[in-house]
């Protein structure tokens, strides 16, 4: 169990980072409690020529700001107005590229997973449930992904990586077809 180290984040293809992030682990200790498990579905988002990204045409606000820092850091927002959001900040600094972690298979803290969701079904099934199920909060954006309370780890795991459009993202035009979608299909 190694933690991923800063330069992991900076490679410059986010595409191809977001299928290397599946297998791995995300991690949090939040009130002195582990929660996490295995990423299994990832989307890529590639910065201002991306339509469905937040910094398309290199659009910064106070909200995107975080996306333009160097890789490595949480960009956690809030999504409808009552889902957080978690993406992992990749590549070189001014470059606003990110990846939404959009499912885990659930194995660290199963039983605090279950409190924060009120629910013992689909814990970690889609990018908002991550959120509550780890306890992850806008508190966490611009965290450091090498460190507590939020960070991840390589676990060994491989398996077969198939692909799809991002989901949600009709507004995108053409980029919404764009098969940036990742989901993990591993071996126990």
């Amino acid at each position: 169990m190694t933690i991923l180290p800063r330069a992991f984040y900076e490679q410059e293809d986010v595409v191809d980072l977001a299928r290397q992030l599946l297998g791995k682990w995300l991690i949090t200790k939040i009130d002195g409690t582990l929660t996490g498990g295995m990423i299994i579905e990832t989307e890529a988002y590639k910065g201002a020529e991306d339509k469905a990204s937040h910094a398309y045409g290199n659009r910064r606000t106070k909200r995107t700001e975080v996306i333009f820092a160097r890789g490595g850091v949480a960009y956690v927002y809030l999504c409808y107005g009552m889902h957080n959001l978690f993406n992992i900040v990749t590549n070189k600094q001014d470059t606003p590229h990110a990846i939404l972690i959009r499912a885990l298979k659930p194995d660290l803290g199963i039983e605090t997973m279950q409190k924060r969701r009120k629910t013992s079904h689909n814990l970690t099934s889609g990018p908002g449930m991550v959120c509550q199920a780890l306890g992850i909060t806008r508190k966490e954006n611009g965290h450091p992904l090498t460190e507590a309370p939020l960070w991840i780890e390589e676990r060994g795991v491989k398996g077969q990586i198939e692909s799809s459009a991002r989901i949600g993202i009709s507004y995108a035009r053409e980029h919404a077809s764009l098969p940036w979608r990742f989901l993990l299909n591993f071996y126990e």
